[in-house]
């Protein structure tokens, strides 16, 4: 079975220990697929078998080999020759001859994943998506670098010691299909890092061909280092097991489904990898029993534009405001959808279907990824499920909840919810206080839920947003952009040579 401490076959019934104390067995399929070469990840917190072939693993080691090249040649690399990098990969997306072949690999894409029944929402490059990657890139151009920045200095008799950022390494980047992803995950060059992402495989013919035609032209022009940033060609999930399993990688980067994404951060995490994980979302409301109704509309309905990981997804009402203001709630839903041109689609707590009018428990279209579907407009949810993330295509899905009061909901979020995003509506700044004192959220308001977005709150291009789902952020907060990727070095400087202890 072994050769050279090398695992060479497998086979099923083959018990797996993990977790220390606990058993899982390799099933026939992946007895039969497993080949010499090949690698077996254990995913330690589920028992979870991740099956690594080996051409694989092999991309993705490639791909590792030359990021973590390219950062042993980063210290050489100037800022402006960074900045230079950003402005020719950015003129490069603007420019329409060099632009045409990758806007015919994503029309590619998009058809392929239609033909499958997959939502092409995020994988369309328009010309939306375009210039927002021009506009992030040229953000990061003129961002200031604060590598090599002097964070502290303490002075001593004769000598003193300097705390200064440095490129933490390698960060491997692993996201949905989202061809706009390529301005955030290139922001880590801006502090001295290099990168090595994976795309889903639903975009990675674009992935390629923006590689081909902008990035990799971009970089020999700037004078980069070839590989600072790489992408794993692969459309095998299992290259980003491979990748998340590299022990180079500094710090790993997930975003994507909450499921896949979880799976890939215990990978590294056991691989002793740091992780900034961005799975999954949905943001809670709370209306308190001091809220202006015209205000709680206005939240509601601006919260649900589009379905991304900081619209709005469960909504809690205290239950002295109740009467007057679900009716309030149902119809900003009701304006939600008529703006998509759909009908929303509504999940009331157990034992408050009374408060929602019985016409909206009525069959109608609701607009799903693979088209309308008739079905219920409101069903019913068990109460300990209201932190249950609604993935919606064009119809806005959300719960509500009647609560006694506001501590109620807090405490539903906290124990239910993934530790997202949260927003109390109340005219009662004590309220307010004791909301954010509270709540254990990295976001928190009194509005609007989509205003989480590093880009648009922080001014800063960001790789993606965290939750506290697994524990608060050490040293960060929830917003990860390029320039909070840095680690801090220590310098002596001795004005006396003859100094000892």
């Amino acid at each position: 079975m072994t050769e050279s401490s090398n695992l060479t076959s497998i086979t099923a019934g083959m018990p797996i220990l993990y977790g220390g104390n606990r058993v899982t067995h390799v099933d026939e399929s992946l007895a039969a697929a497993f080949r010499p070469g090949d690698r077996l990840v254990v995913v330690q917190t589920t028992g979870a078998l991740l099956h690594v072939p080996l051409d694989a693993h092999d991309v993705a080691t490639a791909a590792v080999d030359a990021a973590a090249s390219a950062f042993d040649a980063m210290g050489t690399v100037t800022d402006d020759q960074i900045s230079a990098f950003y402005e020719a990969f950015a003129s490069r997306l603007e420019d329409d001859r060099s632009f045409a072949p990758i806007a015919a690999a994503n029309v590619a894409d998009a058809e392929s994943a239609r033909s499958r029944g997959r939502s092409v929402t995020r994988l369309v490059l328009s010309d939306v998506m375009r210039r927002g990657m021009v506009e992030g890139l040229r953000g990061w151009r003129d961002a200031g670098s604060s590598r090599g920045a002097v964070i502290e200095t303490i002075s001593h008799d004769g000598w003193k010691v300097e705390q200064i950022r440095a490129g933490l390494g390698v960060v491997g980047f692993v996201f949905e299909g989202r061809p706009n992803v390529f301005a955030d995950a290139t922001g880590v060059l801006r502090s001295g890092n290099t990168v090595v992402f994976r795309i889903g495989s639903d975009a990675l013919g674009t992935a390629e061909a923006i590689v081909e035609h902008a990035l990799d032209p971009a970089l020999d022009e700037a004078g980069l280092p070839a590989g600072a940033a790489s992408l794993v060609a692969s459309a095998s999930r299992a290259a980003g097991w491979a990748l998340f399993s590299d022990s180079r990688i500094s710090l790993a980067v997930a975003r994507g489904s909450g499921a896949a994404v979880d799976q890939l951060g215990a990978v590294a995490r056991q691989a002793g990898i740091s992780v900034s994980l961005h799975g999954t979302g949905g943001a809670w409301v709370v209306a308190s029993e001091n809220a202006a109704a015209d205000a709680f509309s206005a939240v509601v309905y601006h919260s649900l534009d589009r379905k991304v990981c900081n619209t709005l997804n469960t909504c809690c009402i205290v239950e002295s405001a109740a009467d007057r203001l679900v009716p309030v709630f149902l119809e900003a839903l009701d304006r939600a959808g008529a703006r998509l041109g759909t009908m929303a689609k509504l999940h009331v707590a157990d034992g408050d279907e009374h408060r929602v009018p019985a016409e909206w428990f009525e069959r109608v279209p609701i607009a799903r990824a693979e088209g309308d579907v008739v079905e219920p407009r409101t069903e019913v949810i068990g109460r300990d499920a209201l932190g249950l993330e609604w993935e919606w295509e064009d119809s806005p899905e959300v719960t509500l909840a009647i609560v006694p009061d506001i501590a109620t909901a807090v405490e539903a979020f906290n124990s239910q919810s993934p530790r997202f995003a949260a927003s109390l509506v109340s005219d009662d700044p004590a309220e307010q206080d004791r909301f954010f004192a509270t709540v254990d959220a990295p976001f928190v308001g009194n509005g609007f839920t989509r205003w989480v977005d590093g880009q648009y709150a922080l001014d800063r291009p960001e790789l993606g947003l965290s939750n506290w789902q697994t524990g608060r952020l050490f040293g960060r907060g929830g917003v990860l952009s390029g320039d909070s990727v840095f680690t801090v070095r220590s310098r002596v400087t001795q004005d006396h040579p003859d100094i000892g202890r």
